[in-house]
């Protein structure tokens, strides 16, 4: 038989346990390694220059206002013979719809485009497919929403030195998007045995990637700059593409 006092340890017990499980997967950058969440040696205003790159990325390739509007950039910190800030090597966006495959997220797009360029006979780099394995350890990744874990995974095992993202994980699944909810740095925790590290640079210019996820699931939250809401189901349009449609008529 046991005594009140013991079921109630036995209960406070159970309590602790439940709380400290909760945090360790929901508290976001928790418990991540000084590995993986080092101090940033890049200037905060170069972060934010190539973020912007990311979305704008998404104007350049689709649309400023895709459905799955993630797009991302990959950057070469170490060359700066034309611009402190680095050279951009290639950017991409989410090509679920333009091709049909639903693994072709930004980041595993991006990770594609950049091998192609890489190696591109004709291109800047010319390299063997050998090089521009190696090469990716020098190369910076931002993308302007965290990476899930389908694509965490890819990035460490290209073996790029740094991943930077803007709007995290909990708050896509906050405003609607259906998420696996393991987070970047818990992927990375787990890759420890691959060659290499890779840098995780989280929360960069979240206030303005944050609204390119926050109006697709509430009609009421206004679409991105360049689009407006149109046709029953109130869904964002380009305004330039909505116009021309209307010119055709």
């Amino acid at each position: 038989m046991l005594y009140p006092l013991s079921i109630l340890s036995l209960l406070l017990l159970a309590l602790i346990h439940l709380t400290h499980g909760h945090n360790q997967r929901h508290s976001h950058g928790l418990q991540p390694s000084q590995q993986i969440l080092s101090p940033d040696s890049i200037p905060y205003q170069t972060r934010v220059f190539w973020m912007r790159k990311a979305n704008a990325a998404l104007a350049e390739l689709a649309s400023p206002c895709p459905f799955g509007a993630f797009g991302s950039v990959v950057v070469n910190h170490t060359d700066t013979s034309s611009d402190p800030k680095g050279r951009l090597v290639c950017m991409s966006v989410n090509q679920n719809m333009q091709k049909g495959n639903p693994t072709l997220h930004g980041e595993i797009s991006e990770i594609n485009n950049c091998s192609e360029i890489l190696t591109a006979p004709d291109g800047d780099y010319r390299l063997s497919t050998s090089e521009a394995l190696k090469a990716f350890s020098k190369l910076s990744l931002y993308t302007n929403a965290e990476p899930c874990p389908m694509c965490a995974s890819a990035i460490r095992w290209s073996g790029f030195a740094e991943c930077i993202y803007g709007t995290s994980i909990e708050t896509l699944v906050d405003k609607g998007w259906g998420q696996i909810s393991i987070y970047s740095y818990e992927v990375f925790e787990e890759s420890t045995n691959l060659p290499g590290r890779t840098k995780l640079v989280p929360d960069v210019l979240a206030n303005e990637t944050d609204p390119f996820f926050s109006w697709q699931f509430d009609p009421q939250y206004s679409c991105p700059k360049g689009c407006v809401r149109t046709g029953e189901d109130k869904s964002c349009q380009e305004i330039e593409r909505r116009f021309d449609r209307e010119l055709r008529r």
